[in-house]
């Protein structure tokens, strides 16, 4: 009996040896892909944020926390901190309530509303490039779509792209038409998947639209809402293209977000420990953000 018992153990270990070794070749590819282009950059930007170097000479002059301590007393990177903050919080915040209200209305049984959520979602597929160009045509304050849009008004158009005072709204108005889109499309499937019953019960009862949408609706939209504060969010501190495109971080440092100070320090004042710095906060102030959202805002999501 203990011969066939031990035959048996045997058995179960060559199979779980085989399941292991499957296994291994598998996820082994996905693992060394993730290891190589996800992790290993984000080590060896740290260990730049250390230096002092060029990106021209062979030499990395080690400087410890020294580009840490000049970024933190730097003026103009702090006043790049508050732009960004203003930045990710108009654009987050605007998107969220704009999205909202269109994916309502998109819900509604409307004639064509099919082909208008196609409407609502094609300038979030379309590239930044072409969305910056389009939308300085637009601001263009001797010949957009601004100015006749504002003479009715008696209001002179502003150079929204050349003025340190609308340049930063203009971008948020910019990226909250091309974003919006998307956070209208991924409110519309969480509404089509709430529960008609809820809704009915609640007319019976006596509850108005509003009180529908504000004690049913956006409860059960909680976790679509915590998963769109957390993509937009970090999508948001990584915009670039339009930015690039349509002022260049200018006039001044008007529109200087840290994604743009990454790219200005490494590759146009060639300062690599810095702009590994500044990419550093950048990851350190996600990972918080994305931390604190998971952390606090998770207590409010209400799964069905």
């Amino acid at each position: 009996m203990s011969a066939i018992d031990d035959a048996g153990r045997r058995l179960r270990a060559r199979r779980r040896r085989r399941d292991y070794l499957l296994f291994a070749a598998f996820a082994a590819p996905n693992f060394l892909f993730l290891l190589l282009f996800a992790y290993w950059p984000v080590v060896y930007n740290g260990y730049l944020s250390l230096t002092d170097w060029d990106m021209i000479s062979p030499a990395k002059d080690f400087v410890g926390l020294g580009n840490y301590t000049d970024l933190l007393t730097d003026p103009d990177f702090r006043a790049t901190l508050w732009t960004t903050v203003v930045f990710v919080v108009g654009i987050v915040a605007g998107g969220i309530v704009l999205g909202l209200a269109t994916a309502l209305l998109l819900n509604q049984k409307l004639r064509g509303r099919n082909v208008v959520r196609t409407l609502t979602f094609a300038p979030y597929v379309l590239s930044g490039a072409a969305v910056g160009t389009l939308w300085l045509f637009v601001f263009d304050p001797n010949y957009g779509l601004i100015r006749p849009l504002m003479a009715p008004l008696g209001l002179t158009a502003p150079a929204m792209m050349t003025d340190s005072k609308w340049a930063l709204t203009g971008l948020i108005v910019v990226y909250l038409w091309k974003n919006a889109g998307f956070v209208a499309v991924v409110y519309l499937a969480g509404l089509q998947g709430l529960p008609r019953e809820v809704y009915e019960a609640a007319a019976l009862d006596g509850a108005g639209p509003w009180t529908r949408l504000r004690r049913i609706t956006l409860p059960l939209l909680s976790p679509v809402t915590f998963f769109l504060l957390v993509t937009c969010t970090i999508s948001t501190f990584q915009a670039f293209d339009v930015l690039a495109v349509m002022t260049g971080g200018g006039p001044g440092t008007s529109t200087s977000i840290l994604s743009w100070f990454i790219y200005d320090q490494g590759f146009r004042a060639f300062d690599a420990g810095r702009a590994a710095a500044g990419a550093m906060i950048m990851f350190a102030v996600l990972l918080l953000i994305t931390a604190g959202q998971a952390r606090y805002l998770e207590r409010k999501v209400h799964y069905q």
